[in-house]
């Protein structure tokens, strides 16, 4: 066994890196790549450096740091999901997203949650909250109080509500079911 492994040690091969941080949505240009050269591991699947043609022009499909090793997974061919769709950044606080990381790419339902509880005052029973079907685009890293900046894609027409609801605070990101 010791032979084998010393053997396997000397057996390395050409992989693609990443030369710097590259985030999710970016699309991967040459100078973001770099050759690493790591010993076969079949639990591991990284791109060979003779391959660089297929990873370059593609979209990052996460955020993915400074030496990651680069999987096909890493990449998607997908078109920008911000392309002919306004970007709206919305600043979201625990409880206004999903514990779960959203990802760029995730589709979601941004509801309009207003603070001002005029419906419960009255008795009423409220009306179903308004909605916009949005994309992610890009998801800032939490601040200090566990808020986030989500960027997320929607109709041109859908923009000017949501960035009011953005304004007041009044949003809430809901992740539809991923496939």
């Amino acid at each position: 066994m010791a032979v084998w492994q010393v053997n396997e040690a000397g057996n390395r091969v050409a992989v693609i890196a990443l030369a710097h941080d590259v985030k999710a949505g970016e699309v991967v240009k040459a100078g973001d790549l770099v050759a690493a050269e790591v010993a076969p591991d079949p639990a591991l699947k990284p791109v060979p450096v003779t391959r660089s043609q297929d990873i370059v022009g593609k979209r990052a499909a996460a955020d993915l740091p400074k030496g990651t090793l680069i999987t096909g997974a890493s990449v998607t061919e997908g078109a920008n999901v911000a392309k002919g769709r306004d970007t709206v950044g919305v600043l979201a606080k625990p409880g206004q997203l999903p514990a779960q990381h959203l990802r760029a790419g995730d589709a979601v339902v941004v509801v309009y949650t207003p603070q001002d509880s005029a419906d419960a005052k009255s008795g009423q029973k409220p009306a179903t909250p308004d909605s916009i079907s949005a994309v992610v685009v890009a998801v800032s890293a939490p601040d200090a109080n566990g808020a986030q900046v989500v960027d997320v894609a929607v109709a041109p027409t859908d923009s000017a509500p949501l960035a009011t609801w953005a304004a007041r605070g009044s949003a809430t990101i809901v992740l539809k079911a991923r496939s």
